[in-house]
């Protein structure tokens, strides 16, 4: 079923001269399919036919989508025991996180399918003429979102299903009525051709137009740039680490014609242990955040990289605790050697700092591509000195701050870039206590979590997936859950446009049976 071919639109292709395999870093060799990088000429139209079908496919009806979503969901699921298995032979995660990410996957596509199907999600708003308005008559106007045109996704190295080829950027920009043109990433390439040949039979079966879907496969960063700098692309979705999404942004900004890069990056997610759970729970704590560090590999975007506490005997058995559980967690397979490389290789930046003091490094021998996990502690006043004990350790690292006191806790939160997740953990009143603190942890995150742990993201509309930069590169906007739609779509509007010629959205009749607001009035009602 794995040919190693492109996908421009239905059709497959190989005609560039740049050949890869992908890695299964579990047995540390090579895989054996040999996959074909797409050339210049097939990225050129790939993004021709994403332009020609986004004038038909943005206008396709909501309940049209919502059976290429789903259709979609379907083929995925067909696929059975042979994605499983790719999927497990590129990335060496687990069978059983490759069956619940595939299951997070099929969801996010039948809540998309939902959403466009209902479809009040284009916000269609209308403020009716008034000619008998003085000193000025008032204008009829409409306004809704509208489709961005043909979106490029780059496929997420720790998430092969759901932050890539058929995932939330995918599914988001397929239900607004954007084309998607995928750029695979090499480590998982075979997995990102299944579920790309689930896509094509999908909108073959739903008669989608051609070159609504096409994926390309890449070795490096080549295809990627020519995509983003294609004036026929309009906007990008990114998910991987600060560097590629800052030169993705700075790239699209240099454009004749800019166009948005929504780009979620780094985080290290801080955890703020308050006194009291300090002295209550702390042995607990620790286990549990033994646990969630090294969840993975520690290769989770919301990996807890930062604990944050006040200096004293508490934070000290803590920290005691957390570096003998974690020493008990039997290390895992990272996705890959080069992700294993840089782990070490930011692990020893970090470690080499003056003033830090090393708690835990599993020190007995590994197999290949295995991460050895650790722990690390430092004083608040040198971690606000030393700006590279900010930057993310990916994989199974996290770094505990001392402070002197709540004062120095807040400032230190105060001065952290951006992030994905902030985490509470208080115990019974004792939150209200510091409203400053939480206060300038919400002024740096997307989320805050209340005694719990980072990671997992729920796919829910509630959820935000976001932070200010560098957590991501617009805060406005979540990368998670039916709102992640918006990014991949514009407000537009009608002035005294005759009511036959208007989308169906925002007609007299309103024959969609939607909500609108109707002179400042949320209502299904028709005019």
């Amino acid at each position: 079923m794995i040919t190693g071919k492109n996908y421009i639109g239905n059709q497959l292709s190989a005609d560039g001269s740049v050949t890869f395999k992908t890695f299964n870093p579990l047995l540390n060799l090579e895989n054996d399919r040999i996959f074909n990088e797409a050339s210049t000429d097939e990225i050129n139209k790939a993004v021709a036919i994403a332009s020609e079908a986004y004038k038909e496919f943005s206008k396709t009806s909501g309940k049209k989508k919502a059976a290429f979503l789903n259709a979609i969901a379907d083929e995925i699921l067909a696929l059975d025991e042979v994605l499983i298995a790719t999927y497990c032979s590129e990335t060496g995660l687990p069978e059983g996180r490759a069956r619940g990410e595939r299951g997070r996957t099929v969801g996010q596509l039948r809540s998309f399918a939902e959403l466009v199907k209902e479809g009040a999600w284009v916000e269609a708003t209308i403020d009716t003429a008034q000619p008998d308005r003085q000193p000025m008559p008032k204008s009829d106007i409409r306004k809704m979102l509208v489709p961005l045109g043909p979106v490029v996704v780059f496929g997420a190295s720790n998430f092969p299903l759901a932050y890539s080829t058929a995932g939330g950027d995918t599914a988001a920009a397929l239900a607004a009525g954007c084309p998607v043109i995928v750029k695979s990433h090499p480590m998982h390439a075979g997995t990102g051709e299944l579920v790309a040949s689930a896509i094509i039979k999908a909108s073959i079966a739903t008669g989608m137009p051609k070159g609504v879907f096409s994926n390309l496969n890449s070795s490096g960063i080549g295809v990627g740039q020519i995509l983003v700098a294609h004036p026929g692309v309009k906007a990008v979705g990114f998910t991987g680490s600060i560097k590629g999404g800052r030169a993705l942004y700075d790239l699209a900004a240099k454009r004749e014609e800019p166009i948005p890069v929504f780009a979620e990056m780094g985080s290290v997610n801080p955890v703020v242990i308050l006194p009291k759970a300090l002295e209550n729970r702390g042995e607990s704590l620790a286990k549990t955040y033994a646990g969630s560090v090294t969840l993975g590999s520690g290769q989770f975007c919301t990996n807890p990289g930062l604990i944050l506490g006040v200096k004293g005997e508490e934070l000290t058995q803590f920290t005691s605790s957390l570096s003998e559980e974690i020493i008990k967690i039997e290390p895992s397979c990272m996705l890959h050697p080069t992700i294993l490389g840089a782990y070490e290789k930011n692990k020893e930046k970090a470690i080499s700092q003056e003033a830090l003091t090393v708690t835990a490094d599993y020190e007995t021998g590994v197999q290949s591509n295995f991460a050895r996990q650790a722990i690390t502690t430092v004083d608040g006043k040198s971690f606000l000195e030393n700006k590279t004990l900010h930057q993310e350790v990916f994989g199974p690292f996290s770094l505990v701050v001392q402070c002197e006191d709540a004062n120095e806790l807040t400032t230190i939160i105060s001065n952290l870039e951006g992030q994905l997740t902030g985490t509470l953990i208080a115990e019974d009143n004792e939150a209200r206590k510091y409203p400053a603190l939480i206060d300038a942890l919400q002024n740096r995150v997307g989320r805050i979590i209340y005694n719990g742990v980072p990671t997992g993201v729920e796919v829910c509309p509630a959820m935000v997936h976001g932070g200010p930069y560098p957590a991501s590169t617009d805060s406005r906007f979540t990368a998670v859950g039916i709102d992640s739609i918006k990014r991949w779509a514009r407000p537009f509007s009608y002035q005294d446009w005759p009511n036959e010629l208007l989308p169906s959205e925002l007609k007299d009749e309103n024959p969609l049976e939607i909500s609108r607001v109707l002179n400042n009035t949320q209502t299904t009602a028709k005019i």
